[in-house]
């Protein structure tokens, strides 16, 4: 259960709790067999165990006349979920919460670890997160395991295991328990994963990794329970697709259901902080990504609102070829009609001539010659579009890193970009697909001498975002004018690349 219902945890009265505490400890002092019992029934009732003796830390309560160390009474959205995970690590499952910020969840995933680390002998916690000095920092409160360190000193010395000693059994990234051989251990960044199995594993502020996927690999060899916890990072990553994906236990922890929050302290938190920050890291809202996201999540789900009969598809048919390059990259082929995109066909593994016969494929099943089949003939994709000329006169070669001299668009990724984003505001219709939304609001923005340049996709591999192919087959419709399709011959304001050719 709990904290105790008579508990304003606005107007905390911690010297009650003290009282009770120091009450509780005089009888199991004076009471043969208690502590025994005590510790049998600990072992099934975390909340308990962190309710009766937990203590935590919290600096912000100096300036206000508090103590700065108090005891860790749960509230009971808390309480659920230590109930929560416990119920994840016993059923060998994943799980992911995700969180509201300042809702005391790194404090919680410490208790749950120190909690196995004493009852559960031959436990190993695992924690990891993407900076090292989040993890283990000495005299750091910040870090994982300074509090930890904290949690335990502070226990009656009749829950310490014997022999601790902090010196010895808690060096760096590591809390031993010399009684029962369960440990804690840490990792960050790129190294998470690669070092001990662990009963559980979690994984602090994941929606920030740089190399999520890595990690998840790593992690699925060595673990069979990993908790991500994390505020949301925009709607481009693997955290995001893990939460919307359906295959995890998702826990929700909303500042709405905090006892300590109300009304006025979310009025100050809009005045404080950058709007995208609350709406972000306070409303858990997804679609208020990075400020510097091309493509805002608001218009994304707005088109995919829209369903085709909602609006006219007038023109003629485009099509879109982003052809895969490598390693996990798919090819993307994409049917659009004016304000519609009607179809996207994915797959991988294929040859080029199996990618231009699945294209010829997809076309002929319209019964229409396209007004272009635009393809992106960065690397083997020049392959397809040769073989497709056999058939269509209207395939139209694109090297998005083409340079522009429009004065608005770096290059011609940045100027297919541009022209999808204001399809997709003027009232387009999307399918309701969260990998299309997620590829869509992913890629960042910044300018170049003055022009809008595109984020490539190394640069989004980099921070963990996958290959954006369906985005991008997307944006390959909008690559010329209909009337400007003249094989090998050059876009109004474009430059030759460094080859001195046009594509």
């Amino acid at each position: 259960m709990a904290a105790p219902e008579w508990f304003d945890f606005k107007h905390p009265d911690y010297e009650r709790i003290y009282a009770l505490r120091a009450e509780r400890l005089e009888r199991i002092r004076a009471t043969p067999g208690m502590l025994d019992g005590l510790r049998a029934h600990y072992k099934d009732n975390p909340v308990d165990f962190i309710n009766d003796w937990g203590m935590t830390f919290d600096p912000r309560n100096a300036e206000i006349g508090l103590p700065t160390v108090i005891p860790f009474l749960l509230f009971p959205k808390q309480a659920d979920f230590i109930t929560w995970t416990v119920e994840r690590w016993k059923g060998r499952q994943d799980g992911l919460a995700e969180k509201s910020r300042d809702m005391g969840v790194s404090w919680l995933c410490v208790a749950v670890a120190v909690w196995m680390w004493l009852f559960w002998p031959g436990t190993v916690v695992g924690f990891g997160s993407r900076k090292e000095e989040y993890v283990d920092k000495i005299g750091d409160p910040k870090s994982l395991f300074w509090k930890a360190r904290q949690f335990i000193a502070l226990l009656p010395a009749e829950f310490r295991p014997d022999g601790w000693n902090e010196a010895k059994c808690a060096p760096h990234m590591r809390i031993i328990n010399p009684e029962n051989g369960a440990a804690i251990v840490g990792e960050a960044g790129d190294n998470i994963g690669r070092g001990n199995r662990t009963s559980i594993y979690f994984k602090d502020e994941s929606a920030f990794y740089e190399h999520p996927e890595a990690i998840d690999a790593a992690l699925s060899q060595t673990s069979n329970c990993k908790i991500d916890v994390s505020t949301p990072n925009g709607n481009g990553n693997p955290f995001y697709k893990k939460r919307h994906g359906g295959k995890v236990p998702v826990f929700t922890f909303h500042w709405q259901q905090d006892p300590r929050k109300g009304p006025e302290w979310y009025a100050k938190q809009k005045e404080t902080l950058d709007a995208v920050i609350v709406a972000q890291e306070v409303d858990i809202d997804y679609d208020a990504s990075v400020t510097d996201a091309w493509i805002e999540g608001a218009i994304v789900t707005a088109a995919m609102q829209r369903g085709p009969a909602d609006v006219k598809a007038v023109g003629g048919l485009r099509v879109g070829v982003d052809v895969a390059r490598f390693g996990d990259d798919k090819t993307v082929i994409t049917f659009r009609r004016g304000r519609v995109l009607i179809k996207q066909v994915v797959a991988d593994k294929l040859s080029t001539t199996q990618v231009a016969a699945k294209v010829k494929v997809e076309i002929d099943a319209f019964r229409e010659t396209p007004e272009q089949i635009a393809v992106d003939t960065i690397g083997v994709g020049a392959g397809v579009a040769d073989q497709l000329r056999a058939f269509y006169e209207c395939v139209q070669d694109v090297n998005s890193s083409i340079r522009l001299s429009d004065g608005k668009n770096y290059n011609m990724r940045a100027y297919m970009w541009r022209e999808m984003k204001d399809w997709i505001a003027a009232g387009a219709s999307l399918p309701n697909d969260g990998d299309l939304k997620a590829e869509l609001s992913a890629l960042r923005y910044s300018f170049r001498g003055g022009e809008m340049l595109i984020e490539s996709k190394d640069e989004a591999k980099k921070r963990g975002i996958k290959s954006p192919d369906r985005a991008d087959s997307l944006a390959l419709t909008f690559a010329f004018p209909a009337a400007m399709y003249v094989s090998a011959a050059p876009i109004v304001g474009a430059l030759p690349d460094n080859d001195g050719l046009y594509f």
